[in-house]
C-alpha cells in the first residue's frame, strides 16, 4: 500500500489526502485530551466509536436535508470526506447550563435555559479558542452575515435533530459544537457540516440518573470513557446491544 500524504494531524484526528481529488481521509485516534490538552491520555477503542457514531450522525442529517461533509465510512478508523475550507470557529449550541457556561455566568449546571443559545469561539488552541460575539466575526471577516445566518440556521437544525434523536434513546443533549466547511458548486459558495459529532464533541447525560455519557467522563475521572461511548452507541443501535465494552479493534 503507498504511503499517504499527511494533510493534519490535531488533538483527535489525522487528516490524510483522499484517494480522488476533493476528497479527505479522516482518522480517528484513541487520544483522550482536555482543558486545552493540558490532560491527555491514550483511550483504547474510543477512535472506533467515534468514527461510527459520526458516521450514524452524519449519515441522520443528510437523510433530512442537512449538509455535511461525509461521504462513506472506509473502515473502522476511517471515513472519507468531502475537502472544505473551514471556518475559523467553533459552533457551540446550549440547552442546558453546563461546563464554562456554569462557570462564566454562575448558572448551576443541569439547569434549562429558556431557549438554544448559540455562542461562538474562536479556533485558535494557542488562545485557548476564547469566546466571540457576532462584531468580533463581522470586524475580522472570520464569516460574513450572510455566513452567519446560515450557520445559525445549521446549529439549530443539528440541534433540533440530535435533541429529538437523544432524547428517544433516554438521553438528554445537554449543549454540543459543530464546525463549519466552505465548499464551491459551480463558484458558488456553500456551508456545510465538518469535523465530526460525536460524545467527544456533545454533553450527553441520562435522562433517569444524570449519569455522564460524554468526555466528561474523562475530564472529572468519572470512569471508563468507552464504557460510556459504547452505552451512546449501544442505545443508538450502531453496535450491538450486548455489546457494551471495548469494541473488536479492525483496522
Amino acid at each position: 500500500m503507498a504511503r499517504r500524504t499527511k494533510i493534519y494531524e490535531g488533538k483527535a484526528k489525522i487528516l490524510y489526502e483522499g484517494p480522488e481529488p476533493g476528497t479527505i481521509v479522516q482518522y480517528f485516534k484513541d487520544d483522550a485530551t482536555a482543558f486545552n490538552a493540558q490532560k491527555k491520555d491514550v483511550i483504547e477503542g474510543k477512535g472506533v466509536l467515534n468514527n461510527r457514531l459520526s458516521e450514524y450522525f452524519m449519515t441522520g442529517l443528510a437523510q433530512i436535508g442537512v449538509p455535511t461533509h461525509f461521504i462513506r465510512r472506509l473502515n473502522m478508523r476511517e471515513q472519507l470526506v468531502r475537502a472544505c475550507e473551514i471556518v475559523p470557529l467553533e459552533v457551540i449550541v446550549r440547552n442546558f447550563a453546563a461546563g464554562t457556561m456554569s462557570k462564566r455566568l454562575g448558572i448551576e449546571e443541569g439547569t434549562q435555559l429558556p431557549r438554544p443559545i448559540v455562542e461562538y469561539c474562536l479556533k485558535n488552541d494557542e488562545l485557548g479558542d476564547p469566546l466571540v460575539t457576532e462584531e468580533h466575526i463581522a470586524a475580522f471577516g472570520w464569516a460574513s452575515q450572510q455566513d452567519m445566518d446560515d450557520i445559525l440556521s445549521l446549529a439549530l437544525r443539528v440541534n433540533d435533530y440530535l435533541s429529538g434523536l437523544m432524547y428517544g434513546v433516554g438521553i438528554k443533549l445537554i449543549d454540543f459544537k459543530i464546525e463549519i466547511g466552505r465548499v464551491y458548486e459551480n463558484d458558488y459558495p456553500r456551508l456545510i457540516i465538518a469535523d465530526e459529532i460525536s460524545p467527544d464533541s456533545c454533553r450527553l447525560w441520562d435522562i433517569a440518573t444524570g449519569q455522564k455519557l460524554d468526555k466528561d467522563v474523562f475530564r472529572r475521572d468519572l470512569g471508563s470513557l468507552t464504557d460510556a461511548y459504547s452505552e451512546v452507541a449501544r442505545r443508538l443501535g450502531v453496535i450491538p446491544k450486548s455489546q457494551v465494552t471495548k469494541p473488536t479493534l479492525i483496522n
